[in-house]
């Protein structure tokens, strides 16, 4: 019997390398991991190890659909296309490009377009304005610019607008070479036209950002605390919540450690994986409720950095806040107060990978707001974290 193929889901940026890929938008690149590109693909060890016999990965979407196989070599042979997501009919091929619009002058935007730039655009005669709307690349979210640069074709006399899913890689002269290349490919000869500087917002590219971009005091917002356990995360945390609900104005959730493990994370255990899992779970949730505006208050332990990333990661792909608080009460306090027992269980050894006795806690280097409970009363640490979502924009708690 055959071993079956092993799926990975690829992360954002590289989901749209694939759609580049599989839509010659990045030729003369035509897979994954060439020498001297960019465009790589990272497949796990584990992932590589079950593609031994077959050679070969499938590639699926966030829902599990198969998108495409890659060999090991980063080659690609593509299942299917992405068809659901707002705009999705204006993601078009090079050549769907082409077959629709050529002959026209070829326009990338990656921000909201003025007034000064539509008017001289309006001397390129009939334009394609091509959103780059990759992983990065926006100063808005995906939808958001392209809802803005359909406001600004609007404005223009026959112009298109077609969606390009150009990921940034975080260096400017990378993702120019990579620009450059991706637009070249849809214009296939045509004119292309960069964008002038200056110029204000015209009134309906300006509601788009508005909408999309609200002030900061009016974004959904996660709190996110962590620290050791025995460290006061938790009390702090519904000291905080009792503060936000007493002043009203915000809807708020509470994603408590504990009762998330309850009722979200029933039936995981206290493995490494199964505690990342659980972070990610609660991430997700909290990114949710930031997307509709709210405050989510999380106060999970959270030891390791990379899964504090991701969660933020997902927070900012939702269009909220992450303000990330450390709890950074030191292991000798927590040991001492240890309510419920634990660090003594886990000295003795039977409580195994516990957080700061058998397994690390990465102290985090991006935190918003490092507070230390030692000593200190809850409302005078809480003054620490108010004063710090004051002076951020997003909460103006007394």
């Amino acid at each position: 019997m055959s071993t079956p193929m092993p799926q990975y889901h690829p992360t954002p940026r590289e989901l749209d390398d694939l759609e580049l890929l599989t839509s010659g938008a990045l030729q003369p690149i035509t897979g994954f991991n060439e020498p001297g590109s960019a465009v790589t693909l990272d497949l796990p060890a584990e992932v590589v190890d079950a593609a031994h016999d077959s050679g070969e990965v499938e590639l699926v979407d966030p829902e599990g659909l198969p998108l495409a196989v890659v060999d090991l070599d980063g080659r690609v042979r593509p299942l299917t296309h992405a068809q659901h997501g707002p705009f999705r009919r204006l993601y078009l091929s090079p050549a769907q490009a082409q077959e629709h619009y050529a002959g026209r002058t070829w326009v990338p935007v990656a921000e909201p377009v003025t007034d000064h730039q539509i008017e001289r655009l309006r001397e390129a005669g009939p334009l394609v304005l091509l959103a780059l709307v990759g992983t990065g690349t926006p100063a808005l979210s995906t939808v958001g610019t392209i809802r803005a640069t359909l406001a600004a074709a609007e404005l223009l006399d026959d112009a298109a607008v077609v969606a390009v899913p150009l990921a940034s890689r975080g260096d400017a002269d990378l993702d120019h070479h990579l620009g450059v290349q991706v637009v070249e490919n849809y214009a296939d000869g045509d004119p292309v036209a960069g964008l002038v500087e200056g110029g204000e917002l015209p009134d309906a590219v300006a509601a788009v950002v508005d909408f999309d971009r609200p002030p900061a005091d009016e974004q959904g917002l996660v709190v996110f605390f962590t620290g050791l356990s025995g460290s006061g995360k938790s009390t702090l945390a519904q000291a905080f919540m009792d503060r936000l609900l007493e002043q009203g104005g915000r809807t708020v959730t509470s994603l408590d450690g504990d009762v998330v493990r309850r009722h979200l994370s029933a039936g995981l255990t206290f493995s490494k994986v199964d505690r990342e899992t659980n972070i990610r779970r609660i991430g997700w949730v909290a990114a949710e409720i930031s997307r509709h505006g709210g405050v989510a208050v999380c106060s999970p332990i959270a030891p390791f950095d990379e899964t504090r990333q991701q969660v933020r990661e997902m927070v900012g792909a939702a269009g909220g806040a992450f303000f990330l608080v450390h709890v950074a009460t030191p292991l000798e306090e927590c040991e001492r107060r240890d309510r419920k027992g634990l660090y003594a269980k886990a000295r003795r050894g039977e409580i195994p990978e516990f957080t700061g006795i058998s397994s690390p806690y990465e102290e985090p280097e991006d935190a918003a707001v490092r507070v230390d409970t030692t000593g200190r009363t809850i409302d005078d640490a809480l003054g620490d974290v108010l004063a710090g979502l004051r002076e951020a924009g997003y909460l103006d708690l007394v």
